[in-house]
């Protein structure tokens, strides 16, 4: 049976789209210097490479990728279902395909019913697939489990968590999951560091509900919160009891227009 393969959707827009430039940019944002850990979670930034790549490489430098991921991201574009997973095929990237962990995704959609096998949610979504060259320059070979999410629902996002946490429980060390997530949007610099700086607290305190009551209630435009809150779930019941801030920075660092801006956080959950 032919395996589907999603086409790059973003290559040469959020990220080189040739392979010899994409792994130069990747170097420059990768630290190979940094001591590599396994870790349970972690989030990062989806932006273009210039104005977030810094703060994504460096996590990704800190990170021993296992074999499999669990990617999960915001639906930007609102096509196809709210909880979208893909469980066959792979996805192409300028440095070649990476394929879906097929046994780890069907685990997942029987354990948790509310997920749905749709591939039109991902076909032109960029938060997942920005993440992927980090991983595939990470180790080569790594697999991953795509779910876009396009609803943030505070009982669904965390029954999620809790169903990847299950099914996670005996395979923890061989699994990363990646919340996908930019924080404030389009305020200016000072505003969106005053509001990102109350969400990160909360990211850092492991505080998933407390999270997703603080984007609400102080209006915090960050998109990929519902992700973010799932990882958390996860990661808690999963034993996590650390977590780190390893980058932040807004897009005023590439781009000079402190009058509106995007955060971008880097942090890993152990």
């Amino acid at each position: 049976m032919t395996q589907t393969v999603r086409e790059a959707a973003v290559a040469g827009r959020f990220y080189p789209a040739e392979a010899e430039r994409l792994r130069a940019d990747l170097d420059a944002c990768l630290q190979d210097q940094a001591e590599r850990q396994r870790v349970i979670a972690c989030l990062v930034p989806h932006a273009g490479y210039m104005y977030s790549g810094a703060v994504a490489g460096a996590v990704f430098s800190r990170i021993d990728v296992p074999p499999s991921t669990i990617v999960l991201g915001p639906n930007h574009t609102g096509r196809g279902h709210p909880l979208a997973i893909m469980k066959t095929g792979g996805w192409r990237t300028p440095l070649g395909s990476v394929a879906i962990d097929s046994g780890l995704a069907q685990e997942l959609l029987h354990r948790f019913p509310a997920l749905a096998e749709d591939s039109a949610a991902h076909r032109f979504e960029h938060a997942i697939e920005v993440e992927l060259p980090f991983l595939q320059a990470r180790r080569q070979d790594v697999k991953f489990v795509p779910i876009a999410m396009g609803t943030g629902q505070l009982i669904l996002v965390e029954q999620l968590g809790q169903a990847i946490a299950e099914v996670l429980a005996n395979r923890r060390n061989e699994v990363l999951i990646v919340a996908s997530s930019d924080l404030n949007h389009y305020e200016d610099d000072r505003t969106t560091r005053i509001k990102d700086r109350k969400a990160i607290e909360k990211i850092l305190a492991l505080d998933g509900v407390g999270l997703h009551r603080t984007v609400i209630d102080e209006s915090i435009s960050m998109c990929g919160f519902a992700p973010a809150v799932t990882m958390l779930t996860a990661a808690s019941l999963l034993g996590a009891h650390k977590s780190e801030l390893v980058r932040y920075a807004t897009s005023a660092e590439a781009s000079g227009d402190y009058s509106t801006v995007v955060g971008y956080a880097g942090i890993l959950i152990k």
